[in-house]
């Protein structure tokens, strides 16, 4: 078997990218440099500036204002069929009268490639779709189709392949199948892609970086990992993760030597956390003043021994709870929150209305600005 083709991985630059729709900005001078070679997604909620941004790159929609250089190269103003750029849809638009191999070969024969053949085979066998070559895009089922897609996208070497919700029209099952299976390609053939979504899960699983969008700016580029556990800012924190972070407001004091989290609670006596000196010492924020603690559900835990030594405990109301196999998921009211906590097995099922006694551990915790938002710490 021959290999299949590859692109030239070269560095995808964005510099003070900008796209106005009238008074509406929804990029707004994006600076993001992409790496050759690597599987880069753009992640954020409907609307955060994130497809238009992709349109930009593909050559679909025109820049307000800011450059996009491949390999060092303004190709801002090229037209779309002159970039060294591939996009793949969520609607696959495949060729329904073509064949398999036709599909994957009509880019080469339209660039007046006679000898087809073995490119076209090499490729169906990265994506493991050989024994179908001769099937018609309706014998598919989505799955095939979307590598399908792929493949007519890299036969033609582009330096950056770009993935605009690739997965969003399949099952739940399918879908995960698809990650891995991109990912595997990507791998393989070493192209640079750029992929688009809403879904964190698909960015988490197959991405090596992530830049989180929101109103059309950059929130935060990161690896999957510390996007997750050292997020820049309480936007990201709360996008990031299922179920989504805790958040509670409330006040640093010193006591005694030491450093106590009080929530806040508009009267009533709230929790009381003590911050273990390690992290209160780090904090950019002062020994006493507002700011909010953010805690992961797993970082949660229903408790009813000892107190071990750097976590803290409080009490908390369960309103009820969620078998989520095999975890379950405690819904929690406290003076002043309402908090979720993850518990992968519960000894004994509490009571929905029942007090319960929840463990955290602190030097897991996030800690933000309440005012800017921003991480308060290093």
């Amino acid at each position: 078997m021959s290999n299949p083709p590859a692109g030239v991985v070269e560095d995808l630059q964005l510099e003070g990218l900008t796209k106005a729709f009238g008074d509406f900005v929804a990029v707004d001078n994006l600076d993001l440099t992409i790496p050759g070679g690597s599987f880069f997604a753009l992640l954020g909620p409907s609307g955060c500036g994130k497809t238009t941004t992709l349109r930009m790159v593909a050559g679909l929609e025109t820049p307000t204002s800011g450059r996009i250089l491949l390999g060092g190269a303004d190709i801002t103003d090229e037209k779309p069929y002159r970039r060294q750029v591939n996009t793949v849809f969520q609607s696959y638009a495949l060729f329904p009268h073509l064949d398999i191999f036709e599909n994957v070969a009509f880019g080469l024969r339209r660039r007046g490639i006679k000898d087809v053949a073995g490119p076209v085979n090499a490729m169906l066998e990265l994506v493991q779709l050989a024994p179908m070559a001769r099937r018609k895009p309706s014998q598919l089922s989505g799955g095939q189709q979307q590598r399908v897609a792929v493949a007519r996208a890299l036969i033609n070497q582009p330096g950056v392949l770009l993935l605009d919700e690739p997965l969003g029209a399949l099952d739940l099952k399918l879908r995960r199948q698809m990650q891995i299976e991109l990912k595997r390609i990507q791998t393989e053939v070493g192209t640079t892609f750029v992929h688009v979504t809403h879904d964190q899960e698909e960015a988490m699983t197959m991405a090596d970086r992530i830049v989180v969008m929101n109103q059309g700016r950059v929130q935060q580029i990161s690896p999957p990992r510390e996007l997750y556990e050292k997020p820049a800012n309480r936007f990201v924190a709360g996008f990031i993760g299922s179920p989504p972070m805790n958040f509670i407001s409330g006040t640093l004091v010193s006591n005694s030597g030491r450093t106590e989290f009080l929530e806040k609670t508009g009267g009533t006596n709230g929790l009381t956390l003590s911050i273990p000196e390690a992290i209160a010492k780090n904090l950019k924020a002062p020994r006493e003043g507002e700011l909010v603690l953010g805690l992961r559900p797993e970082h949660l835990h229903e408790f009813r021994g000892q107190t071990p030594p750097g976590h803290s405990v409080f009490e908390a109301n369960l309103t009820r709870f969620e078998l989520i196999v095999p975890e379950t998921l405690l819904h929690l009211k406290t003076a002043g929150h309402s908090l979720l906590a993850r518990i992968p097995k519960l000894e004994e099922t509490p009571r929905e209305g029942e007090r319960v006694r929840i463990l955290t551990d602190l030097t897991q915790a996030n800690f933000f600005c309440p005012t800017t938002g921003s991480s308060l710490l290093p």
